[in-house]
């Protein structure tokens, strides 16, 4: 019969969750977490106390404005209910150190309470709050498994084409689309920035895919006139202030040429075996949403180009090259260009991975601050 020794698992647990406790708490990233919270605290502070002035730096506000102003901002961020708590919990604790000030406790019920509940109200706060950004986290969690879901493959294989992705989110969610969709005719390769980041961002990702999806069944258009379509959507919503940054590709089945529209994007690069040599392929096109139909029509350029056997071109977002590292450095094109000079005549995998590597070696433990996609097409002949 084996005797368990208590102590020692006593003693296992409590390393256990003091490990777990102070995991990630290195000074590089405690430095970094506080001067994010910090700047958000002084983005509540100005929203608060100069949400109506246009020019607060020529306005002297009375400190008790400020004061309620703040409390005001604090406060309407809570449901009614953790108002009244927050709003009693403030008056216990003023009141506690304000009667003892006085001199008066002695004439005050339930004085030695005020401090009491003050901190268990506050503290019941807390853990209400913290439990339901928990709950919103793992909401999130589950729409990234959506969107990650709607998304193609990472791998793609044809005749002749060989496609392989990379995608990774700054938050939760994110605003970058790719997509590859085959038909009888040939195969089209998108790539699109959503302006700004998050939930907004990823839900209107979701209906430009949708969109684009159907665009394409029913229509069969160019790159140009799928742009088309989709800038008529976009700008459709007068209150809507977003735009949508992409790039559209057409692969002719059989065919050693693509047809290809820029809309504000980044220009993707294009290796060419023959000439061992890398481009970008630049054409002219406001981002969608920027401008007008009638006026997308005449700036949109729509082009051809020559995909040999051993050609490749990567398709990325501007999260890949504006990716910093620790000193503040961007990870910027001529990597790509120098990545794509030396692999761009190999698998689109082999490439990706190459290009995956060198941007995890430059920014080491750096969080990205955008979303980061690229995605390679190479010609398999």
């Amino acid at each position: 019969m084996g005797l368990k020794n208590e102590a020692q698992s006593a003693f296992q647990n409590t390393k256990s969750v003091y490990k777990e406790y102070i995991s990630g708490m290195t000074r590089k990233r405690m430095g970094k977490d506080l001067y994010k919270d910090t700047d958000r605290l002084k983005q509540l502070y100005r929203e608060a106390i100069y949400k109506d002035i246009d020019q607060p730096q020529q306005e002297d506000i009375p400190g008790h404005i400020k004061f309620l102003r703040l409390f005001s901002a604090l406060t309407e961020r809570l449901n009614p209910t953790r108002r009244l708590l927050f709003g009693l919990s403030i008056v216990a604790f003023l009141g506690h150190y304000l009667f003892g000030f006085l001199q008066i406790t002695g004439f005050v019920l339930f004085y030695n309470l005020l401090l009491p509940f003050a901190f268990a109200s506050m503290l019941m706060l807390l853990l209400v709050e913290l439990l339901e950004k928990s709950d919103v986290k793992r909401e999130i969690d589950l729409a990234r498994e959506i969107q990650l879901s709607l998304l193609p493959g990472t791998a793609f294989r044809s005749k002749a084409l060989e496609i392989f992705s990379f995608a990774t989110t700054a938050q939760e969610v994110g605003g970058d689309y790719v997509d590859i969709i085959k038909t009888p005719e040939g195969t089209y390769v998108i790539i699109a920035d959503v302006s700004g980041k998050g939930l907004a961002a990823a839900l209107y990702m979701v209906r430009m895919q949708a969109l684009v999806h159907l665009i394409i069944e029913k229509n069969q258009p160019t790159p140009k006139e799928l742009f088309m379509e989709l800038n008529d959507y976009v700008k459709s919503g007068i209150a809507d202030k977003t735009f949508v940054t992409a790039c559209a590709a057409f692969f002719p089945k059989e065919e050693n040429h693509f047809t290809f529209a820029r809309a504000g994007h980044n220009a993707p690069i294009l290796f060419s075996k023959e000439r061992d040599d890398t481009f970008e392929l630049r054409s002219d096109g406001f981002a969608l949403g920027m401008t007008s139909s009638q006026n997308m029509e005449l700036h949109l350029q729509e082009k051809k180009f020559k995909f040999q056997p051993g050609d490749s071109i990567l398709f990325y977002t501007d999260g890949l090259t504006e990716a910093r590292n620790e000193e503040g450095e961007e990870y910027g094109q001529k990597r790509l260009d120098a990545i794509l000079s030396i692999y761009g005549s190999l698998h689109a995998k082999t490439i990706i991975q190459k290009i995956q590597s060198s941007l995890e070696n430059f920014i080491e433990q750096e969080q990205p601050g955008d979303d980061i996609t690229f995605t390679c097409v190479h010609h398999t002949g």
